[in-house]
Formats: structure tokens, sequence, C-alpha cells
């Protein structure tokens, strides 16, 4: 058995601030400048509100990152996917739901790992639970352009290269294959 710590200095850097991300998603459509507009903010509103945002998504395919600060998977994933939304965020709304957590410890880890995009706060997993994703942490999902469910992701991602390829196939080949 393989165990993944999650504390102690081998825990991995942040790859990117603000400024990178202003920068980079300076020209993201207006659907998804937005999104953009609400860096590191935990938001409530619930299930309702969840869906709203991804309705307003509609027309870009949507990664959503389940995710919580005392997770150690979650910690070691997190610089993979602030590379990928500065790398891909004018072409593909990044949103992320954080369960089970505090709201502190939340926002102090989002100070720690900066992301241009929202987290949903979801202390009771309601969130997570609409999704069917209660159970597993991190969790990745893919939405096509149109809103539907096209892959969910349990567990951590190893690698950048492994989320990347994920994000490659479903969400820019296969939104490109839903138009």
């Amino acid at each position: 058995m393989v165990a993944l710590g999650g504390c102690g200095s081998g825990d991995p850097q942040s790859a990117a601030t603000p400024a990178d991300y202003e920068r980079a998603l300076a020209d993201a459509p207006p659907q998804l400048a937005r999104l953009y507009s609400q860096p590191n903010e935990l938001l409530g509103g619930g299930t309702e509100e969840f869906e709203r945002i991804l309705r307003g998504l509609r027309g870009h395919p949507v990664v959503v990152n389940k995710w919580a600060s005392w997770c150690g998977p979650c910690r070691f994933e997190f610089p993979f996917f602030q590379n990928q939304a500065r790398k891909r965020g004018t072409r593909i709304a990044f949103l992320a739901v954080n369960s089970e957590d505090a709201r502190e410890e939340a926002r102090d880890f989002l100070q720690e790992y900066p992301v241009p995009y929202p987290s949903f706060f979801d202390p009771r997993s309601e969130i997570a639970e609409l999704l069917g994703l209660e159970r597993n942490f991190p969790t990745t999902t893919f939405y096509d352009p149109a809103g539907e469910l096209v892959y969910t992701k349990p567990g951590g991602y190893a690698s950048e290269a492994a989320l990347e390829d994920d994000i490659r196939e479903y969400s820019i080949e296969g939104a490109r294959a839903g138009q």
C-alpha cells in the first residue's frame, strides 16, 4: 500500500500569481471574464447558485475541481489547475467546489495557491452530493459546451500532463465534436 503525504517540505509551490492570470486572461470572452472577475472567492448559494453559474457558462467547456484545504492530493494537484487555467482559461471555464472545509482554512489555502476562478463553499458537501462527488477528494468533472457532464475523474492527478490530457480529451476535442 502506498500512502500519499500532504504535509511538509515536499508540498508543491504555487505555480501562478494574480498578475500572471491578469495578463493571461485579458482576452477572455465576456462569460469567462465575468467568472474570472471573482478570483479566489468562496461563493455561497449552494446547489441552486452552482447550477445557475454552470448554466451561465453554456457555450464553453467547463472543468470543475472539488478540493479541500486538508486534502494532501488536492494540495499536490492545485498547481496543475493554476497552470492550466492560465494557459487555457480564455477557451475553457474553470470553477471549483470547496467541500467539507472550514472557511478560514479554505481562504488560507487560496492565499497560498491563488486561482483566477471562484470556488463554491460547500461545507456539508451538498454541491458535491448533487454531482455524485461527496466521497472522493479531490474529484474533477468535465462539462461540454451544452452543459452536459461528460467525464468524472475521482482522485487526484499525479501530473500536470495527466490533467492536460483529460482537458484535451474532454474539453477541447470533446467541445469540437459537439459543435
